[in-house]
This record gives C-alpha cells, structure tokens and sequence, in this order.
C-alpha cells in the first residue's frame, strides 16, 4: 500500500515504524504536521491508501479525514483520551498500560478503534518507556491496524454502544501545577514518579540555586540525605536534592526561559548550573561494585561473570559529551585490565548511543572548538575498542544507536541489538562528515555500496534490516527488561565457545594486516580534516543545523541540500 505517516516529529516511534513499513513493502512518505496545506500537497502527490499518525500534537483537518482513512497512535488503553496519557500514566504510577490506534474523527481520541495492544510500564522514565514497552506495543497495534485496512473486510469498533465495554477517560493536559514538586511533603517514590513523568519534556519546573529551572530525570539515592529540597552532592555530572525521607538523583536541567531570550536548551546539571551551583561534595559511585552492596545510580558500571565483563553506560537522550566520552574510555581500559575473555560494551535498555551532544557544544563558548574537543575524544574511545585484541568485545545495543554512537558500536567484534531498535548510521542530516573511523568501519561490514547508499540516504534502519545487511551480528527478539539478560547468556555461551580462543587470534592478526595496509591513524586523519572545516567554517551548514536541532526548529529550506 501507499502510506503517508503524518506526525509533529520524525521521533523513535515515527522512525521505527517507517522502516517497519518499508521492511513489509508498502511505499511510505513522511510528512511533519503543522502545515495543513503541505499535507494536502502530499496527499495530492502521493495518492496515499492510508494515512497513519504515529505522534501528532495537532489534529488532522476535517477535509482530510473525511476525505481519506486517517489512524491515529494513541499511546492509551482503549478509552483513554487526552494529550498527557503516558505522562498520567507515569505520575499516577500505572503498572500497565497500552497503547490504541483509532481513527481519526471531529473529537479527539474518540473515533473508532482499528487495533490496540497492552504493555508493562516498569518504574522508570517516561521517554525510556515510550522508545521501549510503548513502542513495541504501538508497533503490534498499527502493524495489525494496517493489515485490516490492507484486507478490507475489517470493522473499526466504535467507542460507544452496547458493544463497547471500556470505561472511557477524557483527562486534560498535564501542566506543571500538577508537576510542582513539594519537597518537603512528598516522599521519595512520588518525587520520582514527577521527574521521571516529565523527563524528556516539559521538565519539572521548580526553583533551584536563586534561578527558575525545569527538573529532568530522577534517580533513587539510599543513602545521602539532607534538609528536603537541598542540594546535597554531584555525581558524573548530576545533583543530588533531598527530599522528605530520602533523595533523588537530577542528571539534567534548562533554565526557564526568559521572555524575548533565546530558548535556553537542557545540559547536564551541573554544567547548567554553572557558577550558581554551591560547594558540593562529589560522591563517586565506584565502577565496579561488590558483591551485594546495595544499588546507587551512576552512568557507568562494570560487572562480571565468569570470563565475561559487562561494562554498562547510559547517558541521557543517549548523547555523550567530551566528559562522557573521558570517563567511558578510563571505563574501558579498566575493563581491559580485568581477566575476561569476552568484554560487553552497552547491554542496557533504551539508548546505546547517538555521538556528540549537541546541546552542550549548542551551549559552549565556542562550539566550533566544543565540536572538536567532543569528537577527539569520541575518537580515542573507539580507537580503545578498535584496538582491542587480546579478548572478544561485544556491542549489546538494547535501544536506538545514531551517528557517532552506532560507529561505536561498529568498533566492536559482533553487534547485537534488540528487535526494536531503530539505527541511524550516518552523519548528513547534521550536516557532518563524521569520524569515529566510520569509513574504516562501516564499508568493511556492509559494503562500500551499502555504505555510500545508508550515509547518502540518512533513513532509520529497523533491527532485522540492518541483521539482513550485516550492519549487526544478532537481533535479540526480546522486551527491553530481558535484553541485559539474554545479551549476557549469549556472552556467556561465547566465551565458553571452542572457538573463541581462535577468533581472537584471528581478529589480532586481522587487525595486524589491516594497519599494515592502512593505518588508523590515516582514516582518522582523512576523516578529521573534513570535520575541521566543517567546525570551524562559520557559514558550514553545521552550525544552522545543530541550532536548528537543538531549539527544535524547522530546519532552513534547502540547508540539507549540499551536504
């Protein structure tokens, strides 16, 4: 079929289902919502049989979807209406939730239901939870939605009539009077369930250090405490705020902005902070912890079984600054210095990595010089992996990999990810060349064709789309709560493999003609050149791009076009 997707962002869901829908062979175009008669010009050009709205913050013009099938993604039980679903969800503490395709009527979230699909809302942040659970269910809901379309004969149940047994619930807007945390009354668990109901965005508002700033992200802290709403630590980069029984770990601020200003963007906490942030202790969290301490939050663990380390990280929106990229590499090479046979790289849930964070070189002084130091450092970490050669390392992507985060990826021995990962292997939608020794990497596991065509393209690949094309070794087809433990069963089956001894001996002398023929050292250079230019020429499309990128802005009309 000819399906035109609509939505107010090209997001994680938007992606993964534009692929999922080319995986099956029907022609898919995307459009962004917000210009009713661009829609109208596509739909004109297209001639679409459906049109499918996976994330719309806007309703569809009575003319289209009178005129033509609309089916919205609500992210919602059948029955459940209004535009802060998840977010109630998540602030309320649902255990389980669901997710409901509908079509698109006059009332919002009313119209007839064409499929829908359950899922778990495990206790964490809202935007993991929609790349993750929700996603695999949207997925299942508008897959089947489209077959039933596709086979004609199917009947859209309305929600109304005796046949209609769901209770329904019209809840408005969730705004940040509800949000307001009241630090010394809540206990920790409703603390939480705030920050990490407005994680991504809009944030919790609140006051913090003399300044108004929006809250994302929360993490349980057991043993800190402090006056409730007191600032009492930092950690890799976040603060530690006390509440009534407890505290909470805040990764990221943005400041509010101030009316006439620029659009203050989010950083980490105490790089937002700044100068306004008081003396405050810096309480490490140590990388490998004993056996049986009870759990602290820190962005980067390692851990062992057997022959088999994992070292875990997790950066928020899956973007690593300079100081990510240092502390990962430190990471590394201690892990190096372990007795394994097998090193894990990633094995968590949600994002494995998407490059340098633009909001912090957005953010920086001068960000052309940001840009440079974040990708040097970038690139002494995957040169640690690319050189690793006494031990197998594997790439365990539980969620999304772009750009830099997926050549990461690509440094190591076999990539494995789960099935509803969505991979974005190129660089060209920032306007970049990129490095991370990408074409060194790349064209040795899928080609030069297949690499010119995905860097030139810029499009997501689904999970069994890049299996198919060798971008990875494995697809995991598991919920996001169980990839850490089958990546670590399949870890451990291939340590205790014959055949692992040889590979490794293998992969060095592999890697030992490989430099002969051509240093790493050439690819980086080549690679850096290009990305000299590009950081440090003011009119490079970079610059608009990542500004574009980081304030949420549409991008300039033919700004992408010589990139």
């Amino acid at each position: 079929m000819r399906i035109l997707l609509l939505a107010s962002a090209f997001n994680s869901l938007s992606q993964r289902l534009y692929a999922e829908l080319r995986d099956r062979r029907h022609t898919v175009d995307v459009r962004l919502a917000g210009d009713d008669d661009g829609l109208r010009a596509s739909i004109a050009a297209l001639e679409p049989d459906l049109l499918l709205a996976p994330m719309l913050r806007t309703a569809i013009p009575e003319d289209v979807w009178s005129a033509l099938t609309c089916l919205v993604v609500h992210p919602g039980p059948p029955g459940d209406r209004g535009p802060s679903s998840l977010d109630r969800a998540v602030q309320e503490g649902a255990a389980d939730w669901g997710v409901t395709v509908l079509q698109a009527e006059a009332a919002m979230d009313a119209g007839p239901v064409w499929a829908s699909a359950p899922c778990a809302l495990p206790a964490l942040g809202k935007s993991d939870l929609y790349r993750n659970e929700v996603s695999d269910a949207a997925v299942r809901a508008a897959l089947l939605a489209v077959e039933r379309f596709a086979a004609g004969s199917y009947a859209p149940q309305p929600q109304h009539g005796p046949s209609w047994r769901e209770p329904v619930r019209v809840r408005p807007l969730l705004r940040q009077e509800e949000r307001r945390i009241d630090w010394a009354a809540e206990p920790t668990g409703a603390v939480l369930r705030k920050l990490r109901a407005a994680d991504s965005r809009p944030g919790v508002l609140d006051t913090l250090c003399g300044g108004d700033w929006y809250l994302h992200g929360g993490h349980p802290e057991p043993l800190l405490r402090g006056r409730p709403g007191e600032l009492v630590a930092t950690r890799a980069g976040a603060v530690c705020r006390a509440t009534r029984d407890g505290a909470v770990w805040i990764p990221e601020l943005r400041r509010r902005r101030v009316p006439g200003g620029p659009g203050p963007v989010k950083l980490p906490a105490v790089t937002a902070l700044g100068d306004a942030l008081p003396p405050l202790p810096e309480v490490a969290a140590p990388l490998m912890a004993d056996q049986g301490a009870r759990p602290v939050w820190t962005d980067i663990a390692y851990r062992e079984e057997g022959p088999v380390g994992f070292l875990r990280f997790a950066f928020p929106g899956g973007a690593m600054a300079t100081d990510h990229c240092r502390r990962l590499r430190a990471a590394y090479r201690f892990a190096l210095g372990r007795p394994t046979s097998v090193l894990v790289l990633g094995g968590g849930r949600d994002f494995f990595a998407n490059g340098i964070h633009l909001n912090v070189i957005e953010a920086a002084p001068d960000p052309a010089a940001e840009s440079w130091a974040n990708i040097t450092a970038m690139d002494d970490l995957v040169e640690e992996v690319l050189t690793t050669t006494d031990r197998l390392v594997v790439a365990a992507l539980g969620g999304n990999a772009a750009a830099g985060g997926m050549m990461l990826a690509l440094a190591a021995d076999e990539v494995w990810c789960r099935s509803g990962a969505v991979l974005n292997p190129h660089y060209r939608l920032m306007g970049l060349h990129g490095s991370e020794y990408w074409t060194y990497t790349l064209p040795r596991r899928v080609g030069p064709a297949e690499a010119e065509r995905l860097t030139r393209r810029a499009l997501p690949v689904s999970a069994a789309s890049a299996e198919r094309i060798g971008l990875v070794d494995r697809v995991l087809d598991c919920g996001p709560q169980e990839f850490g433990a089958a990546a670590a069963r399949l870890a451990g089956l291939l340590a205790a493999s014959p055949t692992a001894q040889r590979r490794t001996a293998a992969k060095k002398a592999a890697r030992e003609a490989d430099e002969a023929a051509k240093p790493l050292a050439a690819y980086r250079e080549e690679e850096l050149a290009v990305m000299r230019r590009q950081f440090f020429t003011p009119e490079s499309p970079y610059h608009a791009l990542r500004a574009a990128f980081v304030h949420k802005r549409p991008v300039p009309a033919g700004l992408l076009a010589g990139t």
